[in-house]
């Protein structure tokens, strides 16, 4: 590492990023300068949301980021957000990061407010500190003098108070504050629940919960610990820190959304933890969507947890990384940044490890529950209690599920890589940011600027056909819609035949099975993997099969189970295949519609301001297929609910309960369709055959039933964020010309104060923007020369 150099560019992004702030205060002094955000109720509330970009409060978002920055570059810090939603395993997730737990798990929303955890080298165990304690402490005295007023049992009835609620209340009741530092894990735990708990707590009471106060990185609380991972290693230059974030949406809290992408807007890197079973929930679509507003500013990097839950009918781990690079985050991630794994298996690991190797053995499986947990995944649900006294074995089973985590490679990749590049990560985020500023700000002055040069009259003008075009916007919406579902209803009606036509054909070839005892050779890909010299399972025209043993059920229940397995698989193929090209048109279509019925007003738009004699390029939002979010393969998740249908004996012997399959990963799909007889076990073919048969249409009904609501929520959220963005920036434009009208209305020194003010301004942010990319050049040289980043 050539920390001289690092030292230098330190120094010049500082110098940039005063520079970028000073420039934002002398815009907020000129008279006139900044816009002037929407009147009205719906309008302040739109402003509170999402401000005009250099209205006052834009520009107080502007320099929070650039402020977050300078601490960033000072600090040389690379701090990497952590999102995910509440059951994706983000606390396990990051407790397997660090190798020891510093957050706690429960099964409900744990993250109200950001948490940053540093690594401190010889911080063995974690402590966290919570500077900005006063709003809780104001939040606090608020709920009590409301829960003086308000019964417990009433409470009762809207607020789940278990333990952890129950201490909550009574320290709220006694007046008993948080500490500013908290020592050792369970205090930590107890810590943040009681934060999490404050957040349902205020909702039920109508007390407002302050999370503006910890909008700054510098107000939320923070964890410093070693990492187990980076222990021992070279210090490097810089900082490594993790920022949990809240979910969207978490805890009923819509707001939150927000929160989310402006903690990944200050990152340095993301990191996102998905769920293996959920790909394609409407939770995790939200992740996605604020992933993607980050665009390439930042490196995205994924964790797919749960993958100890593949069977093997699921996708591997080439299919994960096709699916997520591809389809679902449409090229905003690199395949080779996206990691399968299993937190849960790695946290338990790295607990386990920690304990033999500081403790020489682990604590009691009664008192400790994770020592259970840790017992079944490493050696087994047959483990037992002495089996738990054997330490060599017990050291080998740790590294063994450590290593079937898979977590290692993204350890090394991701964590350790971030570690040794601390400093040039916080310095590419900032050059990042500051060409953002830049490239905003000239557009923005530059736009102002010529406003000044513009008769009142054609300024006014543009104002009422720019109403006219905002009007024209909300009606062209209604006609969208319409077209759109059009669009829509054709494709799930081409869904629903596709589907059809592979229940109709699977049924086919497993009547032909069942009639021949045999896998008919059908030229569909995925059919033919099997052993085409294998005897038949049974005879043709068989109706009952006699069996003498139990044993020869199994095995012949089984073969029936592997043949099914190949021929309703091979269709799977074909029709996920089908539908994800379906989808495709239906992207491609739908991007074509929106682009047609808007081009005249984008059209009308900069034709009028150029007819006013601005000459600055206006561009509005484009429709890209990448707000929509169609996904083949989850259609298939769960479609068919685990049923056990009843077993039918003839004299109370001993049975068995046969599984057909984990077809397309459902649930278990089982029969009993053998009878046992005092002398043999019969199996029923017919039987069988028309049992799965049931099963069929229940899936392909429940297919149809996902890409349905699929579609429906996926257009609809698509639609709604692409529209807002549309009308956004037609309120920007509206927002700079109702300003320039009002600044030719001023006298003819002001007037030329007020020019003369916005092009040194526009000067200096061309001065930042070229400083800026040449920072941000040399960065990405220093990546590739030192580390073939």
């Amino acid at each position: 590492m050539h920390t001289q150099t690092i030292f230098e560019l330190s120094q010049e992004a500082e110098r940039l990023i005063h520079l970028a702030m000073h420039n934002l205060d002398m815009l907020k002094k000129i008279p006139l300068a900044v816009q002037e955000n929407p009147s009205g109720l719906e309008g302040a509330r739109i402003a509170t949301i999402h401000p005009l970009h250099f209205s006052h409060k834009g520009v107080e978002v502007q320099q929070e980021t650039l402020r977050n920055e300078l601490r960033k570059v000072t600090h040389q810090e690379m701090v990497l957000a952590i999102v995910g939603t509440m059951k994706a395993g983000k606390s396990t997730t990051i407790n397997a990061i660090v190798g020891t737990e510093v957050l706690p798990n429960r099964n409900r929303p744990m993250t109200a407010l950001p948490t940053l955890i540093r690594h401190t080298p010889g911080q063995v165990d974690p402590i966290l500190y919570f500077p900005h304690v006063g709003p809780i402490e104001t939040l606090m005295a608020e709920l009590q003098k409301k829960l003086y007023a308000r019964r417990r049992e009433n409470l009762a009835s809207q607020l789940e108070i278990d333990k952890d609620m129950d201490s909550l209340l009574l320290r709220i009741a006694s007046g008993t504050r948080f500490e500013k530092q908290y020592l050792g894990a369970q205090p930590i735990f107890h810590c943040l629940k009681s934060l999490n708990d404050l957040v349902r707590l205020s909702k039920v009471l109508d007390v407002a919960f302050p999370f503006s106060a910890y909008t700054a990185i510098e107000h939320i609380p923070f964890i410093q610990v070693e990492f187990v991972h980076l222990a021992g290693m070279d210090q490097g230059l810089g900082q490594l820190t993790l920022l949990d974030t809240p979910g969207p949406n978490e805890a009923g809290q819509p707001h939150l959304q927000k929160m989310l992408q402006e903690q990944l807007a200050s990152a340095s890197a993301v990191l996102a933890v998905m769920d293996y079973t959920q790909l394609k929930s409407v939770s995790d679509e939200e992740v996605r969507q604020a992933l993607s507003t980050v665009g390439k500013s930042v490196p995205l990097y994924a964790l797919v947890n749960k993958f100890d839950q593949k069977d093997r009918n699921s996708d591997d781990e080439d299919q994960v990384r096709a699916l997520i690079s591809g389809t679902l985050m449409k090229g905003h991630i690199e395949p080779d940044h996206i990691f399968p794994v299993s937190s849960m298996w790695a946290y338990l690991a790295n607990r386990a490890r920690h304990e033999l190797m500081h403790k020489g053995q682990l604590p009691s499986h009664t008192q400790q529950l994770w020592v259970q947990d840790f017992a079944e995944a490493a050696l087994g649900r047959r483990w037992r209690t002495e089996s738990l006294t054997d330490i060599t074995a017990l050291r080998h089973a740790a590294e063994l599920l450590w290593e079937d985590s898979l977590f290692e490679q993204p350890i090394k990749t991701v964590l350790h890589a971030a570690h040794a590049n601390a400093s040039l990560y916080a310095l590419r985020s900032a050059s990042h940011k500051l060409l953002n500023y830049a490239q905003s700000a000239q557009t923005y002055m530059t736009f102002r600027r010529q406003g000044l040069d513009i008769a009142s009259d054609q300024l006014q003008q543009s104002i009422v056909r720019l109403r006219q075009n905002i009007d024209e916007l909300q009606s062209s919406r209604n006609g969208v819609r319409d077209e759109v579902q059009h669009e829509v209803a054709q494709a799930l009606q081409g869904g629903a035949a596709c589907i059809a036509d592979y229940q109709r054909r699977m049924i086919e070839s497993l009547s032909s099975y069942f009639r021949s005892g045999q896998i008919p050779e059908v030229s569909l890909s995925g059919i033919g993997r099997h052993d085409p010299h294998r005897r038949r399972d049974f005879e043709p025209g068989c109706q009952q099969m006699m069996l003498e043993s139990e044993s020869e059920a199994r095995t012949l229940l089984h073969k029936i189970r592997a043949s099914c397995d190949v021929i309703m698989l091979g269709f799977q193929e074909g029709l996920i295949r089908d539908l994800a090209t379906l989808f495709s048109q239906l992207e491609i279509t739908l991007t074509r519609t929106l682009r047609d019925a808007l081009h005249p007003i984008e059209t009308r738009v900069s034709d009028g301001l150029i007819q006013a004699g601005f000459k600055a390029h206006i561009t509005l939002p484009a429709f890209s297929a990448n707000q929509l979010n169609f996904n083949a393969h989850s259609l298939f998740n769960d479609a068919i609910d685990q049923q056990t249908l009843p077993l039918n004996r003839a004299r109370g012997r001993g049975g068995m309960k046969g599984t057909v399959v984990r077809w397309l990963n459902s649930s278990e799909w089982g029969w009993e369709g053998y009878t046992a007889s005092a002398r043999r076990f019969v199996i029923d073919i017919p039987g069988l055959e028309q049992k799965l048969y049931q099963h069929i249409e229940q899936f392909s009904s429940q297919v149809r039933q996902a890409m349905d609501t699929q579609i429906d929520v996926s257009v609809s959220a698509g639609l709604a964020s692409f529209f807002a963005e549309f009308s956004g920036a037609l309120s920007s434009i509206e927002a700079s010309l109702q300003q320039s009208l009002v600044a030719r209305q001023q006298n003819e020194d002001a007037l030329l104060a007020l020019r003369k003010q916005l092009q040194q301004c526009n000067s200096t942010a061309g001065f930042i923007y070229e400083d800026a990319r040449l920072l941000r050049d040399d960065i990405q040289t220093l990546f590739a020369a030192e580390y073939g980043v």
